[in-house]
C-alpha cells in the first residue's frame, strides 16, 4: 500500500430512498465539485474524484425511507469548495437542485468567523457543508 494513501477516505456510500432523486440531486452537486461519473447498476450510482468515490444506492436491505442528520450517524459530508465566491455561486443555485440552505440567517459564517461555508439538505435530509478555501 502506497504510504499517501494510509487514512486517505476510500469512498461514501449513502443509502437512499429514492435513486432518481438522488442522483439528480447528488450528481448535480458533486459534478460542481469536479466529480466525474463513475459507475451504474441498477440499485446505485457513484462519482469519482482521484481515487475517491461516492456512492448512492437505494438498497434492497434499506430499513428505513427517512434519514435524520441529527440521529446518531452520518451527520454532514464536508466538501472544500473552491472560493467564497465559488461557494456562494453553488450556494444560489443549489435550491433549483433540490438543497435547501441550513442556518440562513448565519451565511456564510454559520461554522464561525472566518469561516466561509455554506451548509445545505438535500429532499432526503443529508447535510452537506461546502467550505471556501481560507
Amino acid at each position: 500500500m502506497e504510504s499517501d494513501s494510509v487514512g486517505a477516505l476510500h469512498h461514501v456510500e449513502l443509502w437512499v430512498p429514492d435513486l432518481a432523486r438522488a442522483t439528480a440531486e447528488w450528481g448535480w452537486i458533486l459534478e460542481n465539485l469536479g466529480y466525474e461519473a463513475y459507475q451504474s447498476w441498477s440499485h446505485g450510482t457513484s462519482w469519482r474524484l482521484g481515487r475517491t468515490y461516492i456512492v448512492v444506492e437505494e438498497s434492497p436491505d434499506l430499513s428505513s425511507r427517512e434519514h435524520h442528520r441529527t440521529a446518531p450517524g452520518l451527520n454532514h459530508l464536508a466538501f472544500h469548495a473552491g472560493s467564497a465566491e465559488q461557494v456562494d455561486e453553488l450556494a444560489g443555485a443549489a435550491p433549483l437542485h433540490g438543497w435547501i440552505p441550513l442556518f440562513p440567517e448565519k451565511y456564510p459564517f454559520a461554522g464561525g468567523l472566518g469561516n466561509h461555508a455554506a451548509y445545505l439538505a438535500n429532499s432526503d435530509g443529508f447535510e452537506i457543508e461546502l467550505v471556501a478555501a481560507s
